[in-house]
């Protein structure tokens, strides 16, 4: 273990930690927002973020053709095309995550089976969505073209802020804002909020349950294509099972925080990114997994409701 580290180079962890983090906590919402809804994990949550990071690069090879030989854009330019990967990106998680609740969720709760052949269900259709994926790619890693430029913003005292960790930190901010603005103010988010309380109530108030269902994947999809964005600008390479790692990452997250609540999911994707950053640097990289396993256990056993409770309706007081 190298503890000196941590100390040496204590503000260039934090910065990447905090990249990491809010890259969990967009997928964590994806997990958050259903289960505050339906009380259900949606484990193909990992493939939706996957659909996402191919959505990024078939858009940008195949619809702007821009090739890895192809030099970095600059300006407005930039700023547009990365703006159309963005949404293309989020429409990719989004579609997908609303076909998962067609096939997994809608069929199975109109014929009221109980909730172990719901989660049954959406694990057969994380399974198809990746093997589907894998057959396709030949389980080969999809590289995506460059368009960033990864310069150093600022250099202070050996800690650099690179653009692209620029670009996590701030973009992921502003989606959870929005998310969490609407969740609160708005007429839909008030009855994602009232089905979360009771389903039977909602239904005698008037509201349209496979509706708010839907919006509430949807939300889901969006954010968690969002995360898929972002991750591409940082690591450029993604694969058919890279949802793996970052949904268990991200489900410790909701864990952690309070499955259900939107702003423990915030707090609780920080907390691991900035651990497992910590961690890394502390006794290699190559236990990280190992590390996001134990915190989860650990959770599970020590505060199974998680640091800020369950309810998403707890958390718009």
């Amino acid at each position: 273990m190298n503890f000196s580290v941590v100390t040496s180079q204590f503000w260039q962890l934090l910065l990447n930690g905090l990249a990491v983090g809010l890259i969990y906590v967009l997928i964590s919402l994806g997990y958050t927002m259903v289960y505050g809804v339906l009380r259900l994990i949606n484990f193909a949550n990992s493939e939706i973020f996957m659909i996402g990071t191919f959505g990024t690069v078939i858009v940008t090879e195949h619809v702007l053709h821009y090739t890895s030989g192809h030099a970095a854009l600059h300006g407005i330019h930039l700023i547009l095309v990365l703006l159309l990967i963005l949404v293309v990106s989020m429409i990719f998680s989004a579609v997908t995550a609303l076909a998962v609740e067609l096939v997994a969720y809608r069929r199975l709760r109109a014929k009221g089976t109980n909730r172990l052949a719901s989660l049954i269900s959406a694990i057969g259709t994380s399974i198809v969505l990746s093997e589907s994926v894998r057959i396709l790619t030949k389980s080969a890693p999809v590289p995506t073209p460059r368009l960033l430029e990864k310069f150093n913003i600022f250099t202070f005292h050996g800690v650099a802020l690179r653009v692209d960790t620029t670009l996590v930190i701030v973009g992921a901010l502003v989606l959870y804002i929005i998310v969490d603005r609407f969740v609160s103010k708005t007429l839909l988010g008030k009855a994602i909020r009232a089905v979360s309380m009771s389903e039977d109530t909602s239904k005698l108030m008037g509201i349209n349950l496979n509706r708010v269902i839907s919006a509430t994947f949807l939300i889901g999809g969006l954010v968690t294509g969002a995360a898929a964005f972002f991750y591409m600008q940082v690591y450029e390479t993604t694969v058919f099972n890279v949802g793996f790692n970052l949904g268990l990452a991200a489900f410790t997250a909701a864990v952690l925080g309070g499955i259900g609540n939107i702003r423990g999911a915030f707090y609780g994707g920080l907390t691991l990114g900035l651990f497992e950053e910590f961690a890394s640097a502390v006794i290699g990289g190559q236990w990280k997994s190992v590390t996001v396993f134990t915190v989860l256990v650990l959770v599970l056993l020590l505060r199974p409701n998680g640091l800020f409770g369950e309810a998403i309706t707890q958390s718009r007081v």
